[in-house]
């Protein structure tokens, strides 16, 4: 590892390090965890999936559904390194062709989650991957997408939690196996 991946003494404490905190981004009283910083090592990057790759359990999945956008990245890289496809969950009209979508909601309104009609199937095994779980309304309307259309989706993989806000717990609740490779408790 590089030199600026020193490890802070946690078990992912070299990629920890290299996510950089912008206080009030969006708004005041947020603090946004810039995961660009991390991509930008390629060592670092590259560590990051392998440590995701380590935490599936069972059979490898058909499929890595990423969510939107920065997930599009993760879930790339590790379908690349698993040797499975990627699924893309898109925003509204972002799609080409005919696809399926769920509206779930935001804490003001709504938003809508897509993927093509023909993405995946009943019985497909398929990982959701993103950067990030905050509240988790759109990693449960993924998985409401998925398993929808009949995918047996039981893992999900994020590289930060923000526990705090309870979307890995939601997604708990919903019987899924969820694991980070790091979190943020309100710091």
């Amino acid at each position: 590892m590089t030199k600026r991946m020193a490890s802070n003494g946690d078990q992912n404490g070299d990629l920890k390090d290299l996510v950089r905190t912008i206080p009030d981004h969006p708004k005041p009283g947020i603090m946004f965890r810039d995961i660009s910083t991390l991509m930008l090592e390629g060592e670092a990057f590259g560590a990051a999936i392998d440590r995701l790759a380590s935490l599936l359990d069972g059979d490898r999945p058909d499929l890595i559904a990423g969510i939107e956008a920065r997930g599009f990245v993760f879930a790339s890289a590790l379908a690349y390194k698993l040797g499975c496809g990627v699924l893309m969950l898109r925003k509204r009209g972002k799609l080409p062709g005919t696809t399926i979508s769920i509206e779930y909601a935001l804490e003001y309104g709504t938003d809508m989650l897509e993927m093509h009609d023909d993405a995946c199937g009943p019985g497909a095994n398929v990982v959701l991957v993103d950067d990030l779980i905050a509240t988790g309304g759109t990693a449960m309307a993924a998985v409401e997408l998925l398993r929808g259309r009949g995918a047996r989706v039981e893992q999900a993989l994020f590289v930060i939690d923000l526990p705090e806000l309870g979307g890995a717990e939601r997604l708990r609740e919903a019987e899924m196996g969820v694991h980070a490779l790091m979190a943020f408790d309100g710091e």
